[in-house]
């Protein structure tokens, strides 16, 4: 059997990309890395992960992932900042998935922060 492909779609395997991240061998280095990352634990249901790279000013308490949304894909539409370099950063993408037999899309605008050399997630605004 194939090793799976990352659900974030860099066509890496999970093991190479985001599964680096969740299990800690790896940091991630840009804005955009963190937000696949964070799609990818939606999608393989890794609450600690989220919370873990949720800033705390805005982090809440506890996160229950709904067991009824499938994730089925990420499209990355736009970066601003958020380089290796940078110290805040944007992204603007669509994720899709699929909930109750409906089809339904998040597009969201998230910015990020790099605290103590590692990105975090601050909070998103969502778009139409």
């Amino acid at each position: 059997m194939a090793p799976r492909r990352c659900p974030c779609g860099t066509g890496l395997t999970y093991a190479e990309c985001c599964g680096r991240l969740h299990d800690g061998t790896a940091a991630a280095a840009t804005a955009e890395q963190l937000m696949r990352s964070r799609y990818s634990a939606f999608v393989v249901g890794d609450p600690a992960y989220l919370l873990a790279t949720w800033h705390p000013d805005t982090r809440p308490a506890a996160l229950d992932l709904d067991p009824d949304v499938r994730w089925t894909g990420l499209e990355v539409l736009g970066t601003a900042g958020g380089t290796m370099l940078a110290t805040e950063g944007t992204v603007e993408f669509r994720a899709s998935h699929v909930s109750g037999g409906r089809r339904g899309a998040q597009h969201e605008d998230s910015r990020f922060l790099r605290v103590g050399g590692r990105w975090l997630y601050r909070d998103g605004v969502a778009l139409p």
